[in-house]
C-alpha cells in the first residue's frame, strides 16, 4: 500500500486519531462500583449540556455492562425523550413519587436503547412540584428518602443512579442534592462559563451543613469545546484551574450529532456510536468509572 501527502491531512489525521480512540474504548472493560454511586448533574445555568451528559454517560456505563437508574427530575423531560420512554401526563412519574409518596418501583420503565438503563420519566406535573413541596414534612429528604427504600430492595441495586436535575436551585433541585453523594457539574467551553457556580458552590455547601455532609463535587465535565477557538482552550484551563482534581481529562466536543439524536428518540450513543461526540462520551463514563474504583 502506498503513503503520501493524503496520509497527513487533517481529515486522514482525524480519521486516524478516532480509529485509535474505538480500538482503546472497546479493549478495555469498566470496572463496577462496590456500591451504588449517586450522582446528580446540575448546573443552573441552562443550555451547558447538562440533561445531554446525563444520558449520554448513563448510556455509555450501560453499554459497558453497569446497572444504571437515571431520575428525570426536569419538568421538561428532556432526558425520558432522549432515552426513549414515554413521559405524557398520564404515566407514572418522578412527581407521583415526591409528592404522592408512591413507590420508585413503580415509575421505572426500561429504556428501548439498553435492558440495563432503567429510568424514571418526568411529566408536565413536575413543574409545580416545588410549590406542592414547599407545605409537605421533610420536603428536602422525600427523594432520598423514595430512593433509599428502592435501593434496599432489590438484590442487584443499580451501580449508578443519575439525576438529572431542573436549571434551577429550587426544591426539584435540593431533593437531588440531598438524595445524591456526588455532584457532577457539565461547563461549557463558552464565554461566562464559570458564571454561577459560585453560587452552586454556596448552596452546595449550605446542603453538606445542613442536610446531607456525604455530597461532593467529584466530577466537572467540559462541554461544546471547539479546538479550533482561543476562547474554547482558554476556558479549559480557568476550569482545569478552579477545580484541578475533578475535571475530567475527557472533553466533550460541540456536535451536530450529539444536537440530533434527541429528535430521534436517542442518546448520541445509541444514535451514532461512532462519532466523535459518542467517543467523548464513553472515553467521559470510563473515566468516571475508574476513579469511582480507584
Amino acid at each position: 500500500m502506498t503513503t503520501g501527502k493524503f496520509d497527513t491531512t487533517p481529515i486522514a489525521r482525524e480519521l486516524a486519531a478516532m480509529a485509535r480512540r474505538r480500538q482503546a474504548l472497546s479493549a478495555q472493560e469498566l470496572p463496577l462500583p462496590a456500591r451504588t454511586r449517586i450522582l446528580t448533574v446540575v448546573n443552573q445555568k441552562g443550555g451547558v449540556g447538562k440533561t445531554t451528559s446525563a444520558v449520554n454517560l448513563a448510556a455509555a456505563l450501560a453499554q459497558g455492562g453497569a446497572r444504571v437508574l437515571v431520575l428525570d427530575l426536569d419538568p421538561q423531560g428532556n432526558a425520558s425523550t432522549a432515552l426513549g420512554i414515554d413521559h405524557h401526563a398520564d404515566v407514572m412519574s418522578t412527581y407521583d413519587v415526591l409528592i404522592d409518596g408512591e413507590p420508585l418501583s413503580s415509575a421505572i420503565a426500561i429504556s428501548p436503547q439498553n435492558r440495563l438503563l432503567q429510568v424514571v420519566p418526568s411529566t408536565i406535573h413536575l413543574a409545580g412540584a416545588d410549590l406542592e413541596l414547599a407545605g409537605m414534612e421533610r420536603r428536602e429528604h422525600r427523594l432520598r428518602e423514595a430512593l433509599d427504600a428502592h435501593l434496599s430492595s432489590l438484590d442487584e441495586p443499580p451501580h449508578y443512579v443519575f439525576i438529572d436535575c431542573p436549571p434551577s436551585l429550587g426544591l426539584l433541585t435540593i431533593n437531588a442534592f440531598t438524595a445524591a453523594t456526588e455532584v457532577l457539574l457539565p461547563i461549557q467551553c463558552e464565554y461566562y462559563a464559570l458564571e454561577g457556580v459560585s453560587q452552586l458552590l454556596d448552596t452546595i455547601s449550605r446542603i453538606q451543613a445542613h442536610l446531607n455532609p456525604k455530597l461532593t463535587v467529584s466530577t466537572v465535565l467540559l462541554t461544546m469545546f471547539d479546538g479550533r477557538t482561543l476562547l474554547s482552550r482558554q476556558v479549559v484551563d480557568e476550569v482545569r484551574a478552579h477545580f484541578p482534581e475533578q475535571t475530567l481529562e475527557a472533553v466533550i466536543p460541540r456536535s451536530v450529532r450529539v444536537s440530533e439524536a434527541p429528535g430521534y428518540g436517542q442518546t448520541v450513543i445509541a444514535y451514532d456510536p461512532n462519532s466523535p461526540g459518542a467517543l467523548s462520551y464513553r472515553e467521559a463514563a470510563a473515566e468516571i468509572a475508574r476513579r469511582g474504583t480507584a
